[in-house]
């Protein structure tokens, strides 16, 4: 069986999807003939983490682990911060401390706070892999600091490299609110394309970044979409609690808070009998105080229910138990090329979706091919009303019906095996 190094900051497995994409990954690599091996480091500064994942690792899995240094208390000690979340960078609204933190990070710190794991890593990994070799290296990111891992290691040993893009790298949205000088902004420039032209293959999640980063370089350029796992959808649904329903699930950021949305509902609430009554808004995870706020203004707060973050297996039975899932972009025009891991499981899901977002952005063409929902722009009441009075309608029915559309290529199986088909390519690179 051949072996394949996983260089991977999330780990341990949280909810992000970021990470559901590898520990699937690595559930099913051996299935393809391919051995995994993970390097993550040993005492990260995770914002959360969902031990039941560790569950779907094989026990064979080695998993390697090196020491981080990060910036990340000493940045809460100084502002007062609980969190260290992008809507902190991309808010308006910053104290002092703030503003002075986010220059240290966007000039010291250069990828990323992570950065400082990259010099020991090399240092561990040429040790380990003189001793076991591997056929082919992966790094994963955000953070992009772990692709100048794999490129020290590609330079020295000669080992095929894939970096895999989860997100842009330079055109990641939320950059351009990080007060970086010229110098820093050419600095990160050049890294990104040292990356892009000396790797062997370069992997992203979506189409539209996969077609930014082969106009950027020679380099050969895959994409292999997130996905969801059948496992985790298998039996029947769970019976929804007769309420009209619609859930959220995942972090749900001011930057991306559906105004109009809850303004329709509002309207909806008042207008349209039973509605209000039956009306449920279900958030799970982390919730910005802003939506909140919208939530309140449009008089719907005693529709709502926060469950808070729960474990993965829990998450899917809100999603496959809801009339409606709500799925809001974050409201910024460099996040059209982005697919969110949950669309996915979204999908898997089969209930109707309410995309808010790009109209021509990734997401649209997802939800419109595999016939699961719309998507509509944050700031188009029309199309929300409508598709919300639809299901309302089918509701008082008799229950909204499951969504019916081709999503066989999303499955965790398949894109393995494409990651398996790819992981032989490059092995065979000379």
């Amino acid at each position: 069986m051949k072996r394949v190094l996983v260089i991977a900051y999330y780990w341990p497995p949280s909810g992000g999807s970021g990470v559901q994409r590898w520990v699937k990954f690595c559930k099913y690599l051996p299935q393809e003939g391919w051995e995994p091996v993970v390097f993550a480091p040993e005492n990260a500064d995770y914002p959360s983490l969902d031990p039941s994942f560790q569950k779907e690792l094989p026990e064979s899995l080695e998993v390697l682990r090196g020491r981080i240094w990060e910036p990340y208390s000493a940045y809460r000690k100084l502002t007062g911060a609980k969190s260290t979340q992008v809507t902190e960078i991309s808010s308006g609204k910053k104290t002092p401390k703030q503003k002075l933190s986010l220059w240290v990070r966007a000039n010291v710190f250069v990828p990323d706070p992570r950065v400082g794991w990259v010099k020991p890593s090399v240092k561990t990994l040429k040790a380990y892999l003189a001793e076991h070799p591997v056929d082919a290296i992966i790094t994963t990111g955000p953070p992009h600091s772990v692709h100048l891992i794999g490129q020290r290691l590609h330079e020295a040993l000669g080992i095929p490299w894939i970096p895999d893009f989860r997100d842009p790298w330079s055109r990641m949205y939320y950059l351009k609110y990080l007060p970086m000088t010229a110098a820093t902004w050419a600095k990160l420039l050049k890294m990104e394309q040292g990356v892009l032209d000396q790797c062997t293959t370069v992997l992203t999640c979506t189409p539209q970044v996969q077609a930014d980063f082969q106009e950027q370089t020679k380099t050969p350029v895959a994409c292999i979409t997130n996905g969801f796992d059948e496992e985790d959808f298998a039996g029947p649904a769970p019976e929804g609690d007769g309420h009209f329903n619609i859930t959220h699930t995942g972090l749900f950021a001011a930057d991306g808070n559906p105004f109009a949305l809850w303004k329709e509902l509002g309207k909806l609430a008042k207008t349209v009998p039973g509605f209000g009554e039956e009306l449920r808004i279900r958030l799970v995870g982390k919730v910005d105080r802003e939506v909140l706020d919208a939530i309140a203004a449009a008089g719907l707060s005693d529709n709502v229910v926060l469950l808070g973050p729960l474990n993965h297996a829990e998450a899917v039975r809100e999603q496959r138990s809801a009339t409606l899932l709500l799925l809001p972009l974050r409201n910024d025009p460099q996040y059209a090329p982005i697919l969110p891991g949950k669309l996915f499981e979204y999908l898997a899901a089969r209930r109707p979706i309410l995309g808010i977002g790009q109209e021509e952005g990734a997401m649209a063409h997802v939800l419109f091919s595999a016939r699961a929902g719309i998507t509509t722009d944050w700031e188009n009441p029309a199309p929300m009303r409508a598709f919300i009075a639809n299901a309302w309608r089918q509701h008082c029915e008799g229950g909204v019906p499951a969504t019916t559309g081709d999503i066989a290529p999303y499955t965790r199986r398949n894109l393995t095996k494409a990651l398996a088909d790819l992981l032989e390519k490059v092995s065979k690179h000379e």
